[in-house]
């Protein structure tokens, strides 16, 4: 009788916990994305409208860094750019990291 008080003793225990930590985690996960540029708070965009942007040079070879760079035009809620005399959408990883 003891040996199936401590079981199920052990049991709501471990129910308690699992029910604890699984509203724990919604809570701070609610609306998380698996992909952190997703997340970003407003503030936080790696762009905004008439900041200059380089491509990296992989991407352009053989232009100086000043036939790379480009000024954005408008930031989509995609976090995608579209760039003023460049025609297309392009993402953060196409370009060099902010200095």
């Amino acid at each position: 009788m003891g040996a199936l008080a401590g079981l199920a003793g052990l049991t709501a225990g471990a129910l308690g916990a699992t029910l604890l930590l699984r509203r724990r985690g919604a809570v701070s996960g609610q609306g998380k994305s698996i992909y952190p540029e997703y997340n970003r708070r407003e503030a936080d965009r790696w762009a905004r409208p008439g900041m200059p942007v380089t491509f990296r040079a992989e991407l352009m070879p053989g232009r100086s860094r000043s036939e790379r760079t480009f000024r954005v035009a408008e930031v989509l809620t995609s976090g995608r750019v579209t760039l003023e005399d460049f025609t297309g959408e392009h993402s953060e990883t196409e370009f060099e990291p902010a200095r």
